[in-house]
């Protein structure tokens, strides 16, 4: 099993903000309820409640919709991130692609490791070990050729457990609680540890979110003409993780306008949280809603929390109560999980 500290590891690390081909996104359900997904229960109703006060002119609780600003991170909010981060599987195979232009890597860890299929041992080789790794096998692209390079991987590339498509592995309940408060005048980003660009491609064709409302990693860039061609070329240099204290500051530096909604699932997202919910003194009455999605569902998705190599919920989970945190749990609260029929 990989190291415990393997998102702290990544969220370093798989910045190369490779792009997604996207799935197509689910239809909207033809139903009266926005969130059909969602089962009747306190957690629920206390997002409709939130939304409710917020949109309402007579309400004390009232929000103009300039400052309806809501946060979602991505991995294991958003959509499914075991075993292992999408972008690390993506990562990896593109190792595999390019080892025959690296002879050398069948003998130097942590490639060769890559190329055999250990992930236990490449996490082991440490965390600089695994940075050059990741860029030495991205830097130089274009971003048009990223783009291109992971639309192809999406096509055909498959989750090792289920069999499905990345993209059909996005949670419909959290489809519908976008479509919800985009229907309810806010505006809505992602805000994620993953690589910005890798975000950016997919977002606004499975999420609906376009891709100027993408917070994420990222690593250096410059321009540069190319045959007459302008393009952006990716460097070696890490630029932004925007993971734990940095998604504040990508908040801050992207958005400039501080939540009145995030939404997380693990202790990457406390700070965010934090950020958006705690009251800033007697004169701060806007109301702010926090929302955990604990994975709770071992037979529809997978069950973890505290001791997870990937997506560790343990502090936010023992704060929640005190901030008045929403604990979404997937099993009980949501009666269907991805756009297609569940297992």
């Amino acid at each position: 099993m990989p190291s415990k500290t393997l998102w702290s590891v990544l969220a370093s690390i798989l910045l190369c903000a490779v792009a997604g081909s996207p799935a197509s996104r689910a239809e909207p359900t033809e139903q009266a309820d926005p969130l059909g997904s969602w089962r009747e229960g306190p957690a629920k109703q206390s997002i409709v409640d939130f939304v409710s006060s917020v949109v309402d002119p007579e309400s004390d609780g009232f929000v103009p919709p300039k400052d309806r600003i809501a946060t979602f991170d991505n991995d294991g909010c958003l959509w499914s991130e075991q075993p292992l981060y999408f972008q690390a599987l993506f990562a990896f195979d593109r190792i595999r692609a390019l080892a025959p232009e690296h002879p050398e890597w069948r003998v130097t860890e942590p490639y060769k490791s890559v190329l055999e299929g250990d992930t236990e041992h490449v996490m082991q080789a440490g965390k600089q070990q695994v940075l050059e790794m990741l860029i030495a096998a991205h830097a130089g692209v274009t971003g048009e050729e990223f783009d291109q390079i992971v639309r192809d991987w999406l096509e055909v590339a498959r989750h090792p457990s289920t069999g499905k498509a990345f993209t059909e592995m996005v949670f419909q309940p959290m489809l519908e609680l976008i479509d919800y408060l985009h229907s309810n005048e806010f505006r809505v980003f992602i805000v994620s540890g993953g690589g910005i660009d890798f975000l950016r491609v997919f977002s606004q064709d499975v999420y609906d979110i376009p891709p100027e409302r993408v917070v994420g990693s990222s690593i250096g860039a410059r321009f540069e003409m190319r045959e007459g061609i302008p393009v952006v070329i990716k460097t070696p240099e890490l630029a932004f993780v925007d993971d734990k204290e940095g998604k504040p500051v990508g908040i801050h530096q992207h958005i400039g306008r501080r939540p009145i909604f995030a939404a997380g699932n693990s202790d990457g997202d406390l700070q965010m949280l934090q950020y958006t919910t705690i009251l800033r003194g007697p004169g701060d009455t806007t109301p702010r809603l926090g929302v955990l999605i604990h994975h709770t569902d071992a037979d529809r998705e997978w069950a973890y929390d505290r001791d997870s190599h990937v997506g560790r919920l343990d502090a936010a989970l023992d704060e929640a109560p005190e901030r008045g945190w929403v604990v979404v749990d997937m099993r009980d609260d949501w009666s269907r999980v991805y756009p297609a029929a569940d297992p």
